[in-house]
């Protein structure tokens, strides 16, 4: 369920006259994505010849941060920034566990925050900045 298709009635509703109505509160929590990861064009060159298997580079992992909070938000969200840390490595054959929170509305733009979670641990953590310009 995106973001635009949230539909509670207790939750402060924005929006502007002819378009459906937003719903989104501090503390809505997006749904939990489960990526395995695989030995392919992730894994940077250095890291392909990991004896584990290869390790996911930054980049790629930020695209998935990326990909999961703009999944939920819908084609209208705009990101406005995007902010990281990475803890432990985390190798192809593994599963990444991505969950958010809504932690901040300020009128359309809002802070999620990410937790990216292998089997051994916190792999990512940060937040994503999201602006919906249209409303």
């Amino acid at each position: 369920m995106t973001y635009r298709q949230q539909d509670d009635e207790s939750a402060r509703r924005c929006g502007s006259p002819g378009k459906e109505a937003a719903v989104v509160e501090v503390g809505t929590l997006l749904p939990t994505a489960t990526i395995t990861l695989t030995s392919t064009a992730g894994l940077a060159p250095p890291h392909r010849d990991h004896p584990e298997g290869g390790l996911l580079d930054i980049l790629t992992t930020m695209g998935l941060v990326e990909r999961y909070v703009t999944d939920w938000a819908g084609p209208e969200a705009l990101v406005r920034g995007i902010n990281v840390k990475l803890g432990l490595p985390a190798h192809a054959g593994e599963t990444l566990a991505l969950t958010g929170t809504v932690m901040s509305r300020e009128g359309e733009r809002l802070t999620v925050r990410i937790l990216g979670q292998i089997g051994l641990g916190t792999h990512v953590s940060g937040t994503v900045r999201l602006a919906f310009p249209d409303h």
